[in-house]
């Protein structure tokens, strides 16, 4: 579920100059975020695979890659956290570079500090409007009610795991989820994978089969038409 814009924001910072780092990491931690660190790409992209972030903040220049290859590995795998771009590379068609690659914005280097901290306040709730309401293959989920919206019939009411667990699948589209996994974020208390199983089963009989992929040996997915 989206978290309140009350809540402490949790980001990834992904640079690798090490007084920069400090600099943003103090003055993030100050703004009240979580703050999880970076100073490469491969640091930043397994992160970025494994936690969930509300922000990113990106340098483009990264050891070892490019700051936009790694923000192109992270959308084919279906992150969709809002993307903030460092970059010195700073003219108008670098800017366009960076935007086409994915990115939801892009600062040069150097910066004002009050800027950025404006910047982010702002991608963040674009971002927890947009999150309130998760595309569909077959429509849209709409979280606050759990309902799910389609073109041809009424909205379907989802229980609050049933909900959860297709926000899960939903948020990141691309990404196959072991059964083990879903059972860890939608099912916690439950000791059983049998469990996600039962719930991939009333979903499918709510919404049609085609609304969960199973991908065999590996888990389930958000299906695709």
């Amino acid at each position: 579920m989206p978290s309140d814009l009350a809540d402490p924001p949790r980001l990834l910072l992904v640079e690798d100059e090490p007084e920069l780092r400090r600099m943003l990491r103090e003055l993030l931690t100050s703004e009240d975020y979580q703050v999880d660190e970076a100073p490469d790409g491969q640091r930043g992209l397994h992160l970025a695979l494994t936690r969930d972030y509300e922000l990113i903040i990106l340098d483009r220049r990264l050891p070892g890659t490019d700051g936009l290859q790694l923000l192109g590995r992270l959308r084919s795998r279906g992150v969709v956290t809002p993307v903030l771009v460092l970059s010195a590379l700073g003219n108008p068609a670098d800017r366009v570079e960076g935007l086409d690659a994915g990115a939801e914005d892009y600062l040069s280097k150097p910066f004002d500090l009050n800027e950025l901290l404006a910047r982010l306040r702002a991608l963040r709730r674009r971002h927890l409007d947009t999150a309130r309401s998760l595309p569909l293959t077959i429509g849209r989920l709409d979280l606050d009610t759990r309902q799910v919206h389609t073109d041809s019939a009424e909205p379907v009411r989802l229980s609050e795991r049933e909900c959860s667990l297709l926000a899960t699948l939903a948020g990141r589209p691309r990404q196959v989820y072991p059964r083990r996994d879903l059972l860890a974020i939608v099912f916690p208390e439950a000791e059983s994978e049998v469990v996600v199983d039962t719930y991939v089963h009333y979903l499918r009989r709510k919404l049609g089969r085609q609304i969960v992929a199973t991908v065999r040996g590996r888990g389930y997915q958000l299906g695709r038409l």
